[in-house]
């Protein structure tokens, strides 16, 4: 029996296997669906399509420089256990090269990547290593930047990973520069980078608090409301410094701003320093968490429910 490109595809779906494994399934089968999933589940490929469903929010967030290309990835698997295997870690920093060696723009581009020193793909790989850790495990996310000078950060092993882009002038290292900056993001992850790019509704909503937390002041609250807006306004300051890397207190010298710190350690390198950009990962950041209710299994297991 015959099949096509869309039998490869429907097989790939229902067993999480690569295209080729399923491809070479279809061929030793004749093209019968039914018996191409029992000869995968023989040669044990599709053992992990019963894990690819499972919740992966642990792993790892990692960031490196490869080639000038900076690059971060997070990469999730079931347990913490799990994600500080040898074999996780090293397809975490697999799947980074990837990425920085390819202008792959999304996850299913990425996927079609040939996987580092193999001649799989780095979504045919994807299966293999399931097998091996013994869990799902998921590429969630990845992004790369290709120009000025990128400089990374990985924090508690792999739970924060942090990439910084910065224009630098003079020829100067500005690696030191640029890892103080990423321990910042990682430390107090600012919702902004500067306060130029905080939106008009967000100070908006941020006045109209100021302007409430005014009202249910006693010493306040008789106050004029254009006055309370005038205060309101002038108390930004804080936000900005609160909110934006770069006004906000250099954790190492809280005597000067990110930005005042980059502009200083720049000048004493005889250079010049700009920040340009950032990304911060954080592992599991947004994934709903399986919560395992130990008793309610128990119970279920003994026929108690």
């Amino acid at each position: 029996m015959a099949f096509t490109a869309a039998d490869v595809k429907k097989l790939r779906e229902m067993t999480n296997v690569g295209m080729m494994d399923c491809k070479k399934a279809l061929a030793e089968t004749d093209g019968d669906m039914d018996k191409a999933v029992e000869y995968l589940r023989e040669k044990g490929l599709a053992k992990a399509a019963k894990k690819a469903g499972r919740i992966a929010a642990e792993g790892m967030a990692y960031a490196t420089v490869l080639d000038g290309t900076g690059v971060i990835v997070e990469v999730n698997a079931e347990t913490d256990f799990a994600a500080k295997a040898e074999v996780f870690v090293n397809f975490v920093k697999d799947v980074a090269t990837a990425v920085a060696t390819s202008d792959a723009q999304d996850l299913e581009a990425l996927k079609a990547v040939k996987y580092p020193g193999s001649e799989l793909t780095v979504g045919e790989t994807i299966p293999e290593k399931v097998m091996v850790i013994g869990e799902n495990i998921q590429i969630r996310r990845f992004a790369r930047f290709t120009e000025n000078t990128s400089v990374a950060y990985v924090h508690g092993g792999g739970r924060i990973g942090v990439l910084v882009n910065l224009e630098v002038g003079g020829g100067i290292d500005a690696t030191e520069i640029g890892k103080d900056v990423a321990m910042q993001i990682a430390a107090l992850n600012p919702r902004f980078w500067d306060k130029s790019l905080v939106t008009a509704d967000v100070l908006e909503e941020e006045k109209k608090i100021l302007v409430a937390q005014m009202d249910n002041d006693p010493k306040m609250a008789s106050k004029p409301q254009q006055v309370k807006e005038k205060i309101a306004a002038g108390k930004l300051n804080k936000f900005y410094e609160e909110n934006c890397l770069l006004q906000q207190a250099f954790v190492k010298d809280g005597s000067m701003s990110v930005e005042q710190y980059i502009a200083s350690a720049a000048k004493a390198l005889g250079g010049t320093v700009k920040f340009v950009d950032a990304i911060r990962f954080e592992k599991g950041e947004g994934i709903e968490k399986k919560v395992d209710d130990f008793a309610a299994e128990v119970a279920a297991a003994a026929g108690l429910n």
